[in-house]
């Protein structure tokens, strides 16, 4: 998808979903878009994976803070171990999972949710009522071989905690993109 598109879609998804950031302008968030093409470019893999980004807010930094928005766990981020430690892990069973979540968030340059953050996007727009998503994880517990993820069910955000090296097809993860 060329840059253009890339920009009308954001810009068609930002209007119809106006409650996400009623404070805010299109034209503002387009002028800081199209003024950093690497951030263009997250956005894509983003949209190409089946996040549906779309701005959630402004950072106590002021920057606005794009987020995955689509009602479950984007489907092209599915099935993926948390870590490199936990994908060679199972690969060394002869399983083999599609890839892991830190990796793949860092080709994509975007940052995985924390728990926070998760909860802060379930106010903004409900998801993942059928999927989870991996959240990062306190280094103390992924020492101990465990990993977090979050979902929504029954008017409620839960995390909770898995083994790292575990992956399914309903779990995939969020990310966030400050532009």
């Amino acid at each position: 998808m060329a840059y253009e598109e890339l920009l009308t879609l954001l810009q068609m998804r930002f209007e119809a979903n106006y409650a996400r950031h009623s404070s805010l302008t299109w034209a503002a968030v387009q002028t800081r878009l199209m003024a950093a093409p690497n951030k263009l470019k997250a956005l894509q893999k983003m949209e190409a994976t089946g996040g549906e980004p779309d701005v959630i807010g402004r950072g106590d930094d002021g920057l606005f803070l794009y987020c995955d928005c689509c009602t479950q766990s984007p489907a092209g981020r599915r099935g993926l171990c948390f870590d490199a430690a936990a994908q060679k892990e199972r690969q060394a069973k002869g399983i083999n999972p599609a890839g892991n979540v830190l990796d793949m968030a860092a080709d994509m340059g975007i940052s995985l949710l924390n728990t926070t953050q998760y909860a802060a996007l379930q106010a903004v727009v409900r998801v993942d009522t059928t999927t989870s998503s991996w959240v990062a994880t306190p280094g103390d517990i992924r020492a101990l071989g465990g990993a977090l993820f979050c979902d929504f069910r029954y008017g409620h955000v839960f995390t909770y905690h898995n083994g790292a090296a575990s992956f399914y097809s309903s779990r995939g993860f969020r990310g966030m993109l400050k532009v």
